[in-house]
């Protein structure tokens, strides 16, 4: 791995050429490059030279996660075009967007705003249709595609498995929570719970972002110092934001509906999914129509389910779930990888500690053939006057919290296990 100055190189790695530098944060920079057609794309590349040895590591895994969410078949999702190495330094590639982010737009009237909200929660829907929360949702990050639609970018968190790594924030604080400060939800900036990332994370995100974009303000009161910072947190957590300047906004009288609903302190209260938001979005000037690139796939007879890790340390790992269920049995226990804790379903978890040794559990069914997840495992123990314990984080299925009672889980399911999520898929 060596230092270089990538603005006077010609090439990098031998294949795209520099046009200009057009972005750089602590960890990475960007670039407007060419390749040798002539096609131009942006590069972002990771400076691992100014890196600290222990979180390189880390690191590296957030950027290879980056460019494989860039892979999802998404309108609404910056592509991933290519990846690779550049003197050790790790460097991916995207589709380019000239026409800029939604910052220039923030407080304006002139784009047509339902139609722009829309576009984003399509791009989160697909997002959480793999597995990924974006976590780091906000004006910088949906980008103006040349039809004029939105996209969103910047997976870095999304699908990150050590996101309370520490780091410096926007206002200078030491945190142990990756993302922008403003747009992140009570349950996330709270360092004593470690609460488990859900779809509802960026639907508060959204909801901020939708009212700064309307306003021209944040809903929780200034935040231009670390003076500010308790007090915008505070109003966060009671669910006091300004109303009245959303109502005075042009179209705002039309979103408050939706804003309320997708702020409110109580991730268990807000609106659970993308198309609970979409089911109260103001109407536009015109009809937006979800675009997809693949065709509806026929419905085939489908054997059994599986469980693909798309957020966690094994990426891509399947459980089939009947192929592991020993003869005469029905359960399947699942925790963190520990030999003190042997689980049918070992997840490794190595950076982070968020997965309890005995997390939860599956039973299949037999009578209506389906599975049903629990949190929590039997121990055969009286602990605290019941044998079933829970785990610490809670175990969920999309944004529903599974419990003592459990929860069916069906194809196309997302089930989180701390910050592990895995899809229900079909064989």
């Amino acid at each position: 791995m060596l230092r270089c100055d990538f603005l006077t190189a010609e090439l990098i790695d031998e294949k795209y050429r520099v046009e200009k530098a057009f972005g750089e944060g602590a960890f990475g920079k960007v670039f407007k490059v060419k390749d040798r057609q002539g096609h131009v794309y942006a590069l972002k590349l990771l400076k691992l030279w100014d890196i600290q040895d222990d979180l390189r590591q880390q690191l590296v895994a957030r950027f290879d996660m980056e460019y494989e969410t860039g892979l999802i078949d998404s309108y609404y999702l910056v592509r991933s075009v290519d990846h690779g190495l550049a003197k050790g330094n790790p460097y991916l590639v995207t589709d380019y967007y000239p026409n800029g982010d939604l910052k220039q737009w923030m407080g304006r009237t002139q784009p047509n705003w339902p139609k722009t909200g829309r576009e984003i929660l399509f791009g989160l829907r697909d997002l959480h249709r793999n597995g990924k929360v974006h976590r780091d949702l906000k004006p910088a990050n949906v980008l103006i595609n040349n039809d004029g639609s939105a996209v969103l970018t910047d997976f870095g968190i999304a699908g990150d498995r050590n996101k309370r790594m520490t780091e410096m924030n926007m206002l200078g604080v030491p945190q142990q929570i990756l993302g922008t400060y403003p747009y992140m939800p009570p349950e996330q900036v709270d360092h004593e719970k470690e609460a488990t990332v859900l779809p509802t994370t960026d639907i508060f995100s959204f909801g901020v972002m939708m009212y700064q974009l309307l306003t021209g303000y944040l809903p929780f009161g200034q935040l231009d110092n670390k003076f500010n910072l308790d007090n915008y947190q505070q109003n966060g957590r009671e669910g006091r934001w300004d109303r009245e300047r959303l109502a005075e906004s042009t179209v705002g009288e039309s979103f408050m509906p939706v804003i309320e609903r997708c702020l409110h302190p109580d991730y268990r209260k807000r609106l659970q999914s993308v198309d609970d938001v979409l089911s109260v979005m103001p109407d536009g000037e015109m009809e937006v129509v979800y675009r997809s690139y693949a065709p509806p796939k026929p419905v085939a007879v489908k054997n059994g389910i599986f469980l693909r890790i798309m957020q966690g340390e094994e990426y891509g790992k399947i459980y089939q779930l009947n192929a592991l269920l020993r003869k005469g049995c029905r359960l399947l226990t699942v925790g963190r990888q520990d030999g003190g804790y042997p689980n049918a379903i070992d997840i490794v978890e190595n950076h982070s500690c968020y997965i309890s040794r005995r997390h939860c559990t599956l039973e299949y069914d037999e009578d209506n053939r389906q599975w049903i997840i629990f949190d929590g495992q039997w121990t055969g123990k009286n602990t605290d006057g019941h044998p079933w314990i829970h785990s610490k984080n809670g175990t969920f299925v999309n944004s529903s919290e599974a419990g003592f009672e459990g929860i069916a889980i069906h194809e196309g399911d997302i089930v989180a296990i701390g910050d592990v999520k895995l899809k229900v898929e079909g064989y």
